[in-house]
């Protein structure tokens, strides 16, 4: 069906994404597709995140965590910034969400 080795046709993301996660041990990726990560991110289908942050300002655009997110804890894995500036970050999900002081210790 498509010219890609190994791939399929999914119809239903949110049905259908639970069982490739079981089926296969590696990770599933989404690259450039705002509306595929908004369906996962409201359906609390992904594990890790791997964001890269532009120091540019666009005005307005597409939010990647919209109205349709569901709250959960991250941990930061890792982080890097290369030299232009772009901040490279990888979170992984940490449970469910804890509320709290973000007021930083004194010293």
């Amino acid at each position: 069906m498509f010219d890609w080795n190994g791939s399929g046709l999914i119809r239903d993301a949110a049905a259908e994404v639970p069982a490739l996660k079981k089926r296969f041990a590696g990770e599933l990726q989404v690259h450039g597709s705002g509306e595929l990560a908004q369906t996962l991110i409201k359906n609390d289908l992904i594990d890790e995140y791997r964001l890269l942050v532009f120091p540019v300002l666009i005005g307005t655009g597409k939010r990647l965590f919209g109205s349709g997110a569901v709250p959960a804890a991250m941990t930061l894995v890792r982080s890097a910034t290369t030299r232009a500036g772009v901040v490279f970050s990888v979170y992984r999900r940490a449970g469910k969400l804890r509320t709290g002081s973000f007021e930083l210790p004194e010293k």
